[in-house]
């Protein structure tokens, strides 16, 4: 075991990640890592706080107990931080700079690591590079963006650049074999679906309505017939990422409000105390805007999906030989290929990025993607 074992496909970064570990000194105190999504920034930035830590081994052990509570997200000198907005304040940018101030408690070092640090606000973003430009002696900051150009160049310039590439799907297969028990055949195929998006091909193996939700998009295409069926595909698309958002927030949801309600003093009866109106609301302003992002997310993801469709079709119009994503629907793509254009489906594919780029600029999601599908139709 060892606390590099998540990363999949990334072994020049283990090399970087688990020399700079076992440096003796001059090691960097700012750490900028970046990929596109699945390909494991975060876990990488967690081996790397693991290694850090380790009590037994300066490169990581993996099973002391310093790297077990890092891993876990457990360790007294570890704070993980998961933007669960739209954005990350500044306000509570600042709460996050003081509270890395601290010494550390009885570990090497003390790390923050910052995922989707690429939603701070241009004003968190400066009370950020503040820290940075003067970081305490034991503190460490692990930042974690899909793209460098994501941050300040002021904060760029201050950390050492990590960068991920996106695993191999055979790697990404063998992973889900071999640590998660997904048979061989299932792995083969969310692991080209996903595209190397390790989590995203983890979660279509194992949930069964993550694959139904998956397959309702990839049968938009086809029920394009006319403009009463598009408006309707559109409807469908918006609700279903609305229910992948819904079921994975109602429960967590559920667990915040009950230990907050619980912490400020709840009777037994449900009665607040006075003047804990504040914080409930404060509570769920930010599960609203949770929520809001996870729609966001769930949509890009189908729109990635469905992209990932017309690909297929231009691969074999172009005769490139290229593997196909979706090769359950080989018969169906052989089709979509045979009765079009090239440049027809790249017209497409120009208007999925196109209503990517419109539900970025907060444009409404049910307009964004009526218009999406009646472009489909047409192209």
């Amino acid at each position: 075991m060892s606390v590099w074992d998540d990363l999949v496909g990334q072994e020049p970064v283990v090399a970087q990640l688990s020399s700079a570990a076992g440096e003796a000194g001059g090691m960097a105190h700012a750490w900028l890592f970046t990929g596109p999504p699945g390909a494991g920034r975060s876990a990488a930035a967690r081996a790397f706080a693991a290694a850090l830590q380790c009590l037994e081994n300066p490169r990581g052990c993996g099973h002391c107990a310093s790297c077990h509570q890092v891993l876990q997200g457990t360790h007294a000198d570890l704070e993980v931080v998961r933007p669960a907005g739209l954005s990350y304040g500044v306000r509570e940018t600042r709460e996050l700079v003081l509270r890395a101030s601290s010494s550390p408690s009885g570990g090497r070092w003390q790390i923050v690591l910052f995922e989707d640090a690429d939603r701070a606000t241009e004003a968190a973003a400066n009370a950020l590079l503040k820290a940075i430009e003067e970081p305490p002696p034991r503190t460490v900051w692990l930042l974690c963006t899909p793209s460098p150009d994501d941050l300040l160049v002021t904060i760029r310039s201050r950390c050492r650049l990590v960068t991920l590439r996106t695993p191999a799907v055979q790697a990404v297969a063998d992973l889900l074999v071999q640590r998660d028990g997904v048979d061989r055949d299932t792995a083969d195929v969310v692991a080209r679906a996903a595209q190397g998006h390790i989590s995203r091909a983890r979660r279509l193996a194992t949930d069964p309505q993550a694959r139904a939700r998956r397959a309702e998009v990839l049968a938009v295409p086809r029920r394009l017939t006319g403009v009463g069926p598009a408006v309707t595909a559109a409807e469908a698309l918006v609700k279903a990422a609305e229910a992948e958002a819904k079921a994975q927030t109602e429960e967590l949801n559920e667990t915040e409000t009950s230990a907050l309600r619980q912490a400020l003093g709840e009777s037994a009866k449900g009665r607040m105390p006075r003047g804990t109106a504040g914080a409930l609301k404060e509570l769920d302003d930010r599960q609203k805007s949770r929520a809001t992002r996870l729609k966001r997310d769930a949509l890009d993801r189908a729109l990635l999906d469905l992209a990932s469709y017309y690909r297929d079709v231009l691969t074999l119009q172009l005769g490139a030989g290229s593997e196909l994503v979706n090769t359950e629907l080989g018969p169906e793509l052989r089709t979509a290929a045979a009765s079009g254009r090239p440049e027809d489906t790249l017209r497409r594919l120009d208007a999925i990025m196109d209503c990517r780029e419109r539900l970025e600029a907060n444009v409404n999601p049910l307009l964004a993607v009526e218009a999406l599908t009646l472009a489909l139709r047409t192209s």
